[in-house]
């Protein structure tokens, strides 16, 4: 009987422990300093208007106000940092050649029209800006402009250099750089601790374990910002208000992508997600401008 009592003080007092920390985690946690808030987020600068991850699309963004600019790195044979997503090159300018195989001045120019990724059927015809840009063309252009960077391989050179290139720019501040890849979130992390890190895909995993065992709100986290993939079924386990408010007021900011069409920006928002990362930087923002959105909300 006494040992009943002692287990079932210990769980309740667990359980309220855990349910208070997850509404109050400040009690527990210092929150994390927020140098930008993101609200709207342009994927590869606006795949969906403009040719993906090109200086013109991060232009339109840009003009239109987007928040963050969201792109990829690639290493060239001659080891420049360019701004693409995939490592072949067929898909984007129809040439089957690595860019780690090509150096930068013998890039090829992107096609006319690509197709955009994460809309079905929807292809995107570009206008004379067809060039593979460089990562410091990005931060010479934009210098007041948040971006976030995808390391799309496993390379230390390119992130040491992609590290390189945001303390030579002064974006420490202005940057946010992971991958779904736990081992180069690591090194990331370890190259510059001081550039805020996304989950990799691992950690997403353990932070749902963490959430539906009542443990997260006992744990520290040293990433700053979460992507949720929408739709898959993680994010179906993913997509609760409660961890949203948690993780926000643990300084955390909470983006879903990608996402095209108002009733999916609308259902992001609703739960409380810090911003929405869109191929349509345009429809994006007239949805924020029609229901009163902002980042400062």
């Amino acid at each position: 009987m006494c040992a009943a009592v002692y287990v079932l003080s210990t769980v309740t007092g667990y359980v309220l422990t855990s349910a208070l920390l997850l509404k109050c985690p400040t009690l527990l946690h210092r929150r994390k300093r927020e140098p930008f808030l993101s609200r709207h987020i342009s994927h590869r600068g606006g795949a969906g208007e403009n040719l993906e991850n090109t200086m013109a699309a991060f232009k339109h963004a840009v003009n239109l106000g987007t928040d963050m600019l969201e792109l990829d790195c690639h290493l060239t044979q001659d080891e420049e940092v360019v701004v693409s997503h995939d490592a072949n090159l067929k898909r984007a300018t129809g040439i089957n050649a690595q860019i780690s195989d090509v150096a930068y001045a013998a890039l090829p120019p992107y096609l006319c029209k690509l197709g955009v990724t994460f809309q079905r059927e929807c292809f995107c015809e570009g206008g004379e800006d067809k060039r593979i840009p460089l990562l410091r063309d990005v931060f010479d252009a934009f210098p007041n402009t948040p971006v976030n960077i995808d390391i799309k391989v496993n390379n230390d050179t390119l992130i040491k250099k992609v590290s390189e290139l945001v303390v030579k720019y002064d974006r420490e501040h202005l940057t946010v750089w992971g991958n779904a890849n736990n081992q180069i979130v690591k090194k990331c992390y370890k190259e510059n601790p001081r550039i805020p890190v996304l989950f990799s895909f691992p950690r997403v995993l353990q932070l749902l374990g963490l959430f539906y065992t009542g443990l997260l709100p006992f744990v520290p986290l040293k990433e700053q910002f979460l992507e949720i993939p929408m739709p898959s079924i993680i994010t179906n386990l993913l997509m609760r208000k409660t961890l949203f408010k948690h993780l926000t007021a643990r300084g955390i900011q909470v983006y879903v992508w990608v996402l095209n069409d108002e009733e999916d920006f609308r259902r992001a928002f609703d739960l409380g997600a810090t911003g929405v990362m869109t191929d349509f930087p345009t429809r994006l923002k007239g949805f924020m401008d029609g229901n009163g959105l902002s980042k400062l909300q």
